[in-house]
């Protein structure tokens, strides 16, 4: 038990570093004072379109096929009860190949053209593994509240390189796996500025990119690699360290097992005829509401009022304890409490988890009262055992193999595997998916330098990937900018919200708008506005809501390390009585 209080007090004091320490590590002369910032960029100017249906014949671009180009009603597609104007849908591919493996491969995608444009490109980053052209709504994360369509954006997605089909062995075929990581993008991004170019008789006056979760690692990754294409990079649980993640995942899923109850299975997720160890009864929902409940009473006042909200993270990982906070079982376990072996698991796999070597496998989990999500045991228990053991084996390692089996993995030789390279794959894993530089991103200056921005957001109890990860970046980048990265970049912590939305969270957010208001007009955003989706809500209801919350509920989210606190008065459902401080 003492040794686990000691893992808690040393995780607690890791997350509790703010961003004005890193402004007094800044000043003491480690790195030199970075630039002015750069004056706002100039608005975008809109234009209707010229042509649809003769783009299939008539566009020309290197290695491109335009497979189809059609008309869209006004109305006929629609986006959390919003009809979509009308706009041209156009469908294609790029670098039509024959595969190492036999197989067939392109770079698929579709985009969605605005009749009446608003003279900006929005690439849509997907998720997951990708494989899969999505519709071109450009979706922002969060809760579905509005999109880059809706807003008069063009908007382009893609597959990345690969189908569903071919899911998840592409990582066997060398070429599939870098246009995954990083060169679909790279590919795309010119094509359809062309492509606009086309469409309107003008390119795009502004640019910008988003997604959420590998959405989001593109965003990331673009900054690094792609930092003169885009103005605006609209990050969302960013899985920059991806197979580090994933790793994470592998040896939480081990220390989980024993605990699990003998014997019980659960459906496979992609394979309803499979099952797999049902490790969710490790921690029930019962048991991660008593943790969520600890949590709260440790952590939510510290903003200043109980609200089932906890608003000062980085406070609450300096005084929460999992070893002394949450109440243990002194007889059989009933929901109500944990049992120390339950205590010391949950404490090791919110560190991080270590390797055998000693070695950290990835960043620590924020204590947070999300951890009673449903998508929270979804990825700590069922993709930990279904998803990450495909990636880690075909996608992230060099040589790439089989999926390896989670229980028995080696996590140290892993780790070993997800750094290597060999003749046929020339970038690690590790490469493959982070951005080149973040351990030290000071290579983000050319991007500041000529005005463009970053805004991050990140649920807090995102449980495949960390917050911390991301707070950890967003440090990292403030150093190396002489302690003004808040000049150009700024992350938004999303209190109680899962992977990319759910939880018990005020999870619908626009924050593309706040983006170009920040490149075109030079307004910084401090606070955006965030809403509860209950009963009603046009973009869906979110199930997890406490039903002591106004269904209507709103938050400001807070530019980090800023944190809201109730003002004192006012409706504390609203968004109105809070302040970034």
């Amino acid at each position: 038990m003492k040794n686990a209080q000691r893992r808690d007090h040393r995780t607690s004091a890791r997350l509790a570093l703010p961003l004005g320490l890193g402004l007094l590590m800044a000043a003491c002369g480690s790195t030199p004072p970075a630039a002015p910032p750069a004056a706002a960029l100039t608005p975008a100017v809109g234009a209707s379109l010229r042509q649809c249906d003769t783009l299939a014949s008539q566009f020309r671009f290197e290695q491109t096929t335009i497979d189809s180009a059609a008309p869209v009603a006004a109305g006929a597609l629609m986006l959390a009860g919003q009809p979509v104007a009308a706009h041209c849908l156009v469908k294609g591919q790029m670098h039509k190949r024959k595969g190492s493996d036999g197989r067939d491969y392109a770079i698929g995608f579709e985009m969605r053209l605005p009749q009446a444009w608003n003279g900006r490109f929005y690439y849509q980053g997907n998720g997951g593994l990708d494989g899969a052209v999505r519709p071109a709504e450009g979706a922002l994360g969060g809760g579905p509240l509005t999109g880059a369509l809706v807003q008069g954006f063009a908007v382009i997605s893609s597959d990345a390189g690969h189908t569903g089909a071919q899911t998840p062995y592409f990582g066997l075929e060398p070429q599939a796996r870098l246009d995954y990581g990083h060169q679909a993008v790279a590919k795309l991004t010119p094509m359809a500025k062309a492509l606009i170019a086309s469409a309107y008789g003008k390119g795009p006056d502004r640019s910008y990119i988003g997604g959420c979760s590998n959405g989001g690692r593109h965003a990331l990754v673009a900054a690094s690699r792609l930092g003169n294409q885009y103005d605006g990079y609209l990050i969302g649980a960013p899985g920059y360290r991806l197979p580090n993640a994933a790793l994470a995942q592998l040896w939480g899923a081990q220390r989980w097992a024993p605990l699990a109850t003998p014997g019980a299975t659960v459906k496979h997720p992609l394979n309803p005829t499979a099952s797999i160890p049902d490790l969710g009864s490790a921690l029930s929902a019962a048991e991660r509401q008593t943790v969520a409940r600890a949590i709260l009473n440790r952590c939510d006042a510290l903003d200043g009022l109980k609200d089932g909200l906890v608003q000062a993270t980085q406070a609450c990982q300096a005084a929460f304890s999992v070893a002394r906070d949450v109440p243990a079982c002194s007889g059989a376990r009933d929901g109500s409490c944990l049992t120390p072996a339950q205590k010391d698991t949950l404490a090791q796999v919110q560190a991080g988890g270590k390797a055998a070597s000693g070695q950290a496998i990835y960043s620590a989990f924020p204590h947070d009262a999300g951890i009673a999500g449903n998508n929270w045991a979804t990825w700590k228990f069922v993709n930990a055992v279904a998803l990450d053991p495909l990636s880690v084996g075909t996608v992230f390692t060099a040589p790439p193999a089989a999926p390896v089996n989670f229980a028995s993995a080696s996590i140290d030789n892993l780790l070993a595997a997800v750094s290597a390279t060999s003749d046929t794959y020339r970038e690690s894993g590790l490469a493959l998916m982070g951005p080149p530089g973040h351990e030290k991103p000071d290579n983000l200056l050319p991007l500041r330098a000529r005005g463009a921005k970053l805004v991050l957001y990140h649920g807090v109890s995102d449980a495949i990937f960390s917050a911390e990860d991301t707070r950890q970046w967003v440090e990292r980048v403030n150093r190396s900018q002489g302690g003004t990265a808040a000049d150009f970049v700024r992350y938004f912590p999303v209190p109680g919200m899962n992977h990319c939305s759910g939880g018990p969270a005020t999870d619908q957010f626009d924050l593309l708008g706040p983006l170009v208001k920040w490149v075109e007009q030079g307004v910084a955003p401090q606070a955006v506005t965030a809403s509860a989706r209950g009963t009603g809500n046009a973009g869906g209801v979110n199930p997890e809501l406490p039903a002591d919350w106004s269904p209507q509920r709103t938050r400001p989210l807070c530019a980090y390390p800023t944190v809201a606190r109730y003002t004192g008065t006012g409706p504390v459902e609203a968004a109105s009585s809070f302040a970034c401080r």
